[in-house]
């Protein structure tokens, strides 16, 4: 047997359980079935995960990093908003049409967490790590898009993960990959309405014409008199600079 760091027989057998989970389902994946998949000793599986609640955790974190990377390889470096969601939101569909083994497991692996008090935590990992993905989906489309959400987006990021959960697991039950996809694209074009243009600063006209403040009354050089109508070191300038404040959403429309 070939000896290798530990990092990389993790991901041997990463891949090893996958392979047995999306085959014999998660009851099925064993540890002597995943050493006999990766073609190691028990002691191997052992030595790189305590046990096998471990392996599970990893296995479902390996799921989530997999879809996550081929979606957001998608994003454009500019783009409207939706144009943004919709880019990842397809890249995402794709790639969970392409793996239905992998996605059935790991809704199963969500439901065998639940029943047994010992995996438990393979489901709030497996959350927790969607939420994060889906989070950091959300900062990249404020940076890109020039965009900030107007609700919390830790809430955004649980109403996607919800919704690709959902429509994903419709598709695994009928089968309907358009109606899964129609579904997403209605709720990335409500998605879309979540996202307000960030307020800029104003930019600074450089006209020699006003280079030098004015007398309101006999366009000459301001004078000392001028200068009792500033308070505070309020300016003129600093008027300029104020930044646009965006109108208030009403978001009881997006209800």
């Amino acid at each position: 047997m070939n000896r290798l760091p530990v990092a990389e027989r993790r991901e041997q057998l990463i891949e090893a359980a996958l392979t047995v989970a999306s085959r014999d389902g998660v009851d099925g994946t064993t540890v002597r079935a995943v050493a006999a998949e990766a073609g190691v000793s028990l002691g191997v599986v052992h030595y790189c995960f305590r046990d096998k609640d471990e392996l599970l955790r990893a296995m479902a974190h390996a799921i989530t990093e997999r879809n996550t990377a081929r979606a957001m390889a998608e994003m454009p470096d500019q783009a409207p908003v939706l144009d943004l969601i919709l880019g990842v939101l397809d890249g995402l569909w794709a790639n969970i049409l392409a793996t239905r083994g992998p996605q059935l497991l790991t809704y199963e692996l969500t439901t065998t967490s639940l029943r047994h008090p010992e995996l438990r935590q393979v489901g709030v990992d497996q959350y927790v790590n969607s939420w994060a993905a889906a989070e950091h989906f959300l900062e990249e489309v404020e940076r890109v898009g020039g965009v900030t959400w107007l609700v919390p987006r830790h809430l955004v990021a649980r109403s996607i993960i919800a919704a690709i959960d959902g429509f994903s697991l419709a598709w695994l039950v009928d089968g309907d990959a358009q109606a899964g996809y129609e579904g997403l694209r209605l709720f990335a074009e409500h998605l879309a309405r979540l996202a307000s243009p960030t307020p800029r600063l104003e930019a600074v006209v450089d006209d020699p014409s006003v280079d030098e403040p004015t007398d309101a009354i006999g366009d000459g050089p301001a004078d000392a008199g001028d200068a009792e109508a500033t308070h505070d070191g309020e300016t003129a300038s600093a008027d300029v600079h104020r930044l646009a404040a965006p109108a208030a959403p009403n978001l009881t429309a997006l209800a």
